[in-house]
């Protein structure tokens, strides 16, 4: 997240979803990640949620 690389940011959510990573984790490292990286990281961190709920709603991480 605080690199701002939404490949990046894809191919690790698409990993933590194969490894069964919870909701609540998730919310929990972007918080992290916002208060490390700042403001800066706040659209990238919409887009990562964006992205993870895809995840949960078609059950595939390709």
């Amino acid at each position: 997240m605080v690199l701002r690389c939404d490949d990046c940011i894809a191919y690790h959510l698409q990993q933590c979803y194969k490894h069964g990573a919870t909701t609540n984790e998730l919310l929990e490292v972007f918080g992290i990640a916002n208060l490390v990286g700042g403001s800066i990281v706040i659209p990238h961190t919409r887009r990562a949620l964006e992205f993870w709920e895809e995840l949960n709603e078609t059950g595939s991480a390709t």
